[in-house]
Parts: structure tokens; sequence; C-alpha cells
């Protein structure tokens, strides 16, 4: 059998391509209990993928008691950015849209196919909307990461279009145990968002008893509980269309309906259709007792995404936590070769209901309980669960420490750069002698060299790379290659072409293959959008995945450089900054899900679109914000046009978490070299503003693809602006240029 191994992190990627790529598609009960063992223990020669359609999931045995204002939303919501960093795994935020069990990949619609030895499906199920037909008036309930958000933009919505001197009108469909607990601590939600809002009540079961399988003495429990919060009982009749504000029966009458929150029964959800595997009649994987597919292997499914073939078990997450271990211990036989255990369920289990009054019921057995106990019997049990997956500790440091107190972690992505103090007094210590062929270079301090190439013709030159700061392989390549054309951009260069500069992990070929794969196909992705082509490169092996292009373009003449920013000329920002700060958070597991996304989103934001409207409106004083950051790349700009500088503080565009970090005290490796790498006066009008190393630390941030800083005089402001808004695209006003008034640039900050 396969080693469980200790972990070594390493600084990026491991230094060592493991052989085997254990994938979990979905993060379920089951699979997420991988994901937290493989924290304290992976698979040695084992690499760990997850793919979920959210960074966060939502455990459903939370959610009546957040409706019911008993916990805060967070309580209910595991956060996949933060476990994973801190387990060593990977994440990949993407949908799948098939299966190739032949060649053992997993499809997506933009992203290469990833390979696995050995999946585990665990995408869960979705309520039954076969033969219904629904607008706006249905709200189903998955998925449930989004669903507290839906509600609520519904509610409001509902607030201002339904008359006041009436009560809203609220069906849940669905008479099973999650929808009793719905109807149950609904009301409660309701009156948070709309306070004082009358709300008329109903549950609509299609069958003739409440809870499904409750006892007897549960289900009477229920209805008497129903009964007393004011929501009203229809059994036996089955809801085909929600529409116009109406539920129409299958019977043809109708009923008038404001919103029917649909937790109907548990069907598969539509992307197993799409696998060529078999299934049972409500469409989930048919599986052994070892839990793998009945046609694969290689492929297990698990929790509501598997069916055991000749058992009727419960859709129920009770048995997805016990199908946890099983699957852990298996993953690690089925790559070695070995038997794999089988998975026996329990003939039963305690059953609670959060009845969204302070009490609950309790059902084991046959006998069956109503009473604040149960509340707190349910508190305990969910809350036990919950705190496995809500403890991210950073993760460990590879041997010999890549972090200590005196030489803490190094950051990667744009701030492993070397420090720009480091680089400056290089330079001056060399005899680098130019050319009659170079027009821009070296000494000019630019973001891109300009070549004249005969007879008459120009053409820009850059070069740019980076360690990896996360394992995403596909988008790294995509953010690398948008952050290597930058710089033609910046000096209103038109990009053509790219060699790729790659430094992949040791490892087995095929893994690297695969690896290399995935870069190039993000990277290529980003290039055919701007025009421009690989057109070669150099690969080797090396401790960490490094990845970077030399980019060639037509240069424009003239070029936008540094040197041509004026005096009154505003300073405009397209992009917020916050990229290093948020990436040293996350090799630390402290980058929240919330922040990831808005996190990705800008790093693989183009700056093409803003370069264009640069070159329509002539705008000459260009520069692109890296990793020296705004105070770095600004010193360069107002040293070469001999100008001061006025900054607002309050003015710069930070990212979500940013200020969060830096209130912490975080900050990346690279943002003291930067901070003395500003050979600039920082002056202020508040001496406390001065001192005040976090109110200071985004102009030393460093930005892995960050955005243009653009110098635009007073009488085009206006237009730019415009045409900005015109675009979609931000653009923020930090500040402007000031005459200078000493021998070294002045900031002033306000």
């Amino acid at each position: 059998m396969l080693q469980r191994s200790g972990i070594d992190y390493g600084e990026g990627m491991n230094s060592q391509l493991p052989r085997y790529n254990i994938v979990l598609l979905g993060l379920g009960h089951t699979n997420s209990h991988i994901l937290r063992m493989w924290r304290m223990q992976p698979l040695a020669d084992a690499r760990l993928t997850c793919i979920s359609n959210f960074p966060q999931i939502t455990y459903s045995g939370m959610l009546p008691g957040v409706l019911a204002g008993q916990y805060p939303n967070e309580r209910m919501t595991i956060d996949l950015v933060r476990l994973c960093a801190a387990s060593g795994a990977r994440l990949i935020v993407d949908q799948v849209k098939g299966l190739d069990t032949s060649s053992r990949e997993l499809l997506f619609n933009d992203r290469p196919p990833l390979r696995y030895d050995a999946l585990s499906i665990g995408v869960g199920s979705v309520p039954d909307t076969r033969n219904f037909i629904a607008d706006e008036t249905a709200l189903p309930i998955k998925p449930m990461q989004t669903f507290l958000d839906r509600l609520q933009k519904r509610l409001l919505a509902l607030s201002a279009s339904v008359p006041v001197d009436r009560p809203l009108r609220v069906a849940v469909i669905g008479g099973g145990v999650g929808g009793i607990e719905i109807a149950c601590c609904l009301p409660r939600r309701v009156q948070q968002v709309l306070p004082g809002r009358p709300l008329e009540l109903m549950l609509i079961n299609a069958h003739p008893r409440l809870g499904g399988a409750l006892c007897p003495r549960a289900e009477r429990l229920v209805q008497k509980t129903l009964q007393q919060q004011g929501v009203r009982v229809v059994s036996g009749v089955r809801v085909r269309r929600a529409t116009n504000g109406q539920l129409f029966y299958d019977d043809g009458a109708t009923l008038d309906c404001d919103l029917a929150i649909w937790a109907t029964t548990a069907v598969a959800p539509p992307l197993l259709e799409s696998f060529d595997l078999p299934k049972d009649e409500r469409g989930f994987l048919l599986t052994a007792p070892t839990l793998q597919s009945t046609a694969a292997a290689a492929l297990f499914a698990v929790g509501d995404s598997g069916t055991i073939e000749g058992r009727n078990t419960p859709k129920a997450g009770v048995y997805a936590v016990r199908q946890g271990p099983v699957l852990w211990e298996n993953l690690g036989r089925v790559l070695a070769g070995q038997p794999l255990l089988s998975y026996h369920p329990q003939q039963g289990f305690l059953k609670l209901l959060n009845t969204g009054d302070g009490a609950a019921i309790a059902e084991y057995r046959g006998l069956a309980w109503r009473g604040k106990w149960c509340l707190r019997l349910k508190d305990a049990i969910d809350g036990a669960f919950m705190d496995k997956y809500q403890s991210y500790p950073a993760p460990m440091p590879s041997s010999p420490p890549a972090a200590s107190r005196e030489q803490p972690m190094r950051c990667l992505g744009c701030g492993g750069k070397v420090g720009g103090s480091v680089l400056s007094r290089a330079l001056a210590r060399i005899n680098a002698p130019g050319n009659d062929s170079i027009v821009v270079g070296l000494g000019d301090a630019d973001d891109a060299a300009i070549i004249r190439t005969p007879p008459n013709g120009l053409i820009a030159a850059s070069v740019d790379f980076f360690a990896a700061p996360f394992d995403a392989p596909y988008e790294m390549g995509r953010i690398a290659a948008l952050h290597a054309a930058s710089d033609l951009w910046a000096m209103g260069a038109t990009p053509q072409a790219a060699l790729a500069i790659v430094t992949l992990p040791e490892g087995v070929a095929e893994a690297q293959e695969d690896l290399l794969v995935e870069l190039l196909s993000g990277a290529t992705f980003e290039l055919q959008k701007m025009g421009a082509a690989l057109a070669g490169g150099h690969t080797i092996a090396g401790d960490r995945l490094e990845i970077g292009f030399t980019f060639f373009g037509e240069a424009a003449d003239p070029p936008c450089v540094k040197n041509a920013l004026l005096p009154d000329d505003h300073l405009l920002l397209t992009k917020p900054v916050g990229a290093g700060v948020l990436l040293a958070a996350h090799m630390q597991a402290r980058c929240r899900a919330a922040w990831w996304p808005t996190l990705l989103d800008a790093m693989l934001q183009s700056n093409q679109e803003a370069a264009a409207i640069v070159s329509d409106l002539d705008l000459r004083a260009v520069t692109d914000i890296t990793g020296f950051g705004i105070a770095g790349h600004l010193t360069e700009m107002l040293a070469a046009s001999r100008v001061d500088a006025e900054l607002k503080l309050d003015d710069i565009p930070l990212l979500p978490g940013a200020r969060t970090l830096f209130d912490e005290g975080f900050a990346s490796t690279l943002a003291e070299s930067n901070q003395a790498l500003a050979n600039i006066d920082l002056a202020s009008s508040s001496p406390a503003m001065h001192r005040d190393t976090q109110a200071l630390a985004p102009l030393f941030d460093p930005q892995t693809s960050g955005g243009l800083l653009i110098g635009v005089p007073q009488q085009k402001l206006e237009q730019t602006l415009a045409r900005f808004q015109e675009r979609g695209l931000d653009v923020y006003d930090i500040g402007r240029a000031a005459p200078q008034s000493g021998a070294a640039p002045v900031l002033y900050l306000h």
C-alpha cells in the first residue's frame, strides 16, 4: 500500500512532482473528509486536486439554524481556499463538463483535460425539477452556497412590488425533513430582512405523510409544531408549475404565491447525466460496496452521488460522513493495487429537526421527543463536525525550513522578485554599453526596450517571469502571459510573439508533461486573445515551478514613457492593489474564500483595453504597477519626469481583504525592500499618517499582473474617465503630479 507521509509543502509547488493524481470532484461530506485527512497525513508520491463550483461549501445541517438567526452565516461555511492551502492540496474552482473514463480525464470548457489516477465524485444531489416549469416565482434551495443571497434579493424585490396591505405569500415545496426545517425557520429570516412584514406560509407535500420515513410520533410532533407556528400544510398534491406569482397543481387547481422555495426529493445533478457510467433510476452512479463505480475501477462515487447496487440507502449526510474513512483507505489501496474495503451502512440514525423556536425534534428507532435539549444536542453534533473543517493552520514549512523569525517565508509571484535596491545597485556596477540600435534601454528604466531594426523599423521587447505563488498551472499560464505583456502595453506597443521560460519541478515525465500542457494552454489562451503567438521558449527542471515570457511587439512611435509626466497631470490607476499581501496570506492559509475570486479576476484582467484608450487619447506618461508597488514605479516616473506628486491614500483602491490583512500586520516579503526602493521624501499633512505603517502599506505592496498608472492632463481628464466608463473598465483618480520642489522627488500624502 502507498505510504502515508508527512507534509512537505516547500515554496510554491512541491519540489518533486508526485507520480499519482487523486482528484475529488465536489466537496461534500465524504470528499471533505479526504481533504481533512490529507492535511494530517497525505499519501506519499501523490497529489490531491479538489474541484468545486464555488470557493466555499455550505453544510446543509446548519442552514436552518442560520435562517432562524441562531448562527452567523460563516458558521455553516467551509472555506475551501484556506482549507486547501492549509492541506497542501490544489483547488480548481471551475465546472466540469464531461468525463473520459478510457483516458481517465475530466473535461472542462476552457482549460485542458485533467488526468486522474483515482477519482472520487461527490457532487451531491439537486431538488427534483423534472416535469416542472418555473420562473422567478420559484427559488431552488440549491446551490446552497448562494441560497441566502438569492433569498434576500428576492424578498427585497417582493417588498417593493407586493402591496403593503397584504402579507407575503410564501410556499415551501417539499415535505421532507429539509422542507420542514425551512418552513419552521424561514419566518425569522423574513423578519430579519423585512422587519414587521406579515407572512402567510404554507408547506406543500406531494406525499400523504410529512417527513418521509419519520416515525408516527415524530410526524405528529412536526404537525403540531407547524400548526403552532401558523404554517398551513397541504399534502397529497404535486406542484407542476410556478409562474407569474401562481402555483399550478397536477389536478388543475391554482394558488396565488409570491415565492415558492423548492426543496423537493433529491435527484442526480445534470452533470452525472453526461457521464457514460451505470446509474440508478434517479440518475445516481451505481457502485459496489467498495464505493467504486461498477464500471470503472479507479472511480468512486460517494455521498448522494452514488448508490450501492442492490441497496436502498437514504440520501442523507450521515451516510456520507460514515463513508469517509472507507474512501480514505481505498484511495491508497486502489493506487497500490490492493484489495479494497467495503462500506457497510448503519441500519438507522438519529434525526434532528430544528424547529426555529429554540427547540428541535429528535427521532431515533421509532421514538421521538421535542425540546430545547434536542436543539442543544443538534448544536453539539453539527458544531463538532464543522469545527473539524473551520480550523486553517498555516502550512508547515519544508525541510530545511522555508521560514523562520529571522528569514520569513519568501513570497512568490511578483512578491518573489529581487529587491529593487539590489537591482539598481547591481546595474550601476556593471559596464553594459549600448549601441545605436537601442532606442530605449537600461539607462531609461522604462517598462520595455525599444530596438531599431533595419531599415527603419522599431520593435519593443520585454521579459518577465516569477515562481508560481499557488498551485493552479492553467491560471498561472494565463497570469504570466498577461503580466509579461503588460510591459509592452504600458509603452503603447502591440505584442506579436512570445518565448516561454519555464522551470518544471523534477518528477516523472507524464506528470511534467501534464503540468506543461496546463501552463502553456493557459498562456496560449491569453496570447490568442491579445493577437500574439507562442513562438518558442526554453524549459528546464528545477526545484519549483517558474514561468515567464519574453515578448516582442510593434513599438509605438513615439512610445509611452515614464519621463512624460507633467505638473498637474492626474494620476489614474486601472486596477485595485493588494495582490501581494493577499498572496502572502494565501501561503499561510489566511486568504479567505470571499477574497479569492476577486484576487484571481484582478490578476486575470488584461491591460490591453486600458492601453488602447491611452493610445486613442494620445496619453504619453504611463507605467504598469507590478513588483515594486505603487511607490516604486511612481518613483521612477517622478525621477524621470523631474516632478513631485500628491497622493490621496484613501482613494487608492484595495482588493477585498487587503485592508484587513494590512491591519493585521501581514505584508509581502518584498514590501520592506519596496519601501527602501522608494527613494522619495514621504511628506504628509499628518505626522500620525507618516508613522502609520498599515496606512502606508498599499504604497509598497507588490502586484502580480497589476494595473496601469497613467498621467492624464487636466484638459483630457473628463474624456479619459468617460472612455473608461464606456468600455466598462474601472479607473481610479489617486492623485496628481506637482512641480518639483527639490533635488529628490517628494510624495505628498493626504
